[in-house]
């Protein structure tokens, strides 16, 4: 497999790379805003007009903000594109909707199979703990763009799934009165170099029940980056997503 890394110079970006050459896999180029500053030993351009490689398949760890230009690489080159950046407006997943119906996209805010297992769990417990109250916290290194974390916001729509009158409140700030049963409080903690933690919390009247997950080092992500690029493979246009791979297991 020959894969094309979008972010490249980042965290994510090189722990992909360093996972890559690990499985075996092949990195033909990679796309970075700081290009001129690339220390890596295969070609990084600057944007995606650039590349000159054939690729099989698109990891994407960079920002919504080359969102555009991937798109238009990935429908012109049709080359599916696994999406992990977060951070996404309404208006760009409704770009993204528009660019599957040309070409293959897989999108996950978070590319942990343990994660997206949690995700069910969420679903389970909201069912059965449905008059529980549910607070979800997250925490990040300090570097984080982004918040609240994207999988955050993923377990907090797990739960809306089942519990549609539910919605959502962010940190409390400035909130008055008693909470309401129908809220799930958000809430985003950032420091150091913390690399994801997330807890669900369903608080009951006589018990609480707590669903967690902490990722041990980048490499969980980038790992499940390129086992999602090996399921692209060939995919016809659409969007796929985690639990699409994980119903292959």
């Amino acid at each position: 497999m020959n894969i094309l890394i979008s972010g490249a110079l980042g965290r994510m970006g090189r722990a992909v790379y360093r996972a890559a050459q690990n499985s075996g896999v092949n990195v033909v180029a990679g796309v970075d805003l700081n290009s001129d500053l690339s220390d890596l030993n295969y070609p990084v351009y600057k944007d995606f007009a650039s590349v000159k490689e054939n690729a099989d398949v698109i990891i994407d760890f960079s920002s919504p903000t080359t969102l555009d230009s991937l798109l238009t690489f990935s429908e012109s080159r049709q080359i599916p594109a696994v999406l992990c950046a977060t951070g996404y407006s309404e208006e760009q997943l409704k770009k993204i909707a528009a660019a599957s119906e040309k070409t293959a996209i897989f999108r996950s805010a978070n590319m942990s199979v343990g994660v997206n297992l949690l995700i069910d769990l969420c679903r389970k417990a909201a069912k059965t703990l449905s008059s529980f109250d549910v607070e979800i916290a997250e925490m990040h290194h300090n570097q984080k763009i982004d918040a609240p974390s994207g999988t955050a916001l993923m377990l907090a729509d797990a739960i809306k799934d089942v519990a549609p009158d539910k919605y959502y409140v962010y940190g409390r700030e400035g909130k008055v009165g008693k909470r309401d049963q129908k809220e799930i409080g958000i809430h985003a903690l950032r420091g150091g170099n913390v690399v994801g933690e997330h807890e669900v919390i369903f608080a009951g009247p006589n018990e609480v029940v707590k669903l967690s997950h902490s990722a041990a080092s980048r490499e969980v992500f980038a790992d499940g980056a390129l086992k999602a690029a090996a399921f692209m493979l060939g995919k016809k246009r659409g969007v796929y997503n985690m639990d699409d791979y994980i119903k292959t297991l």
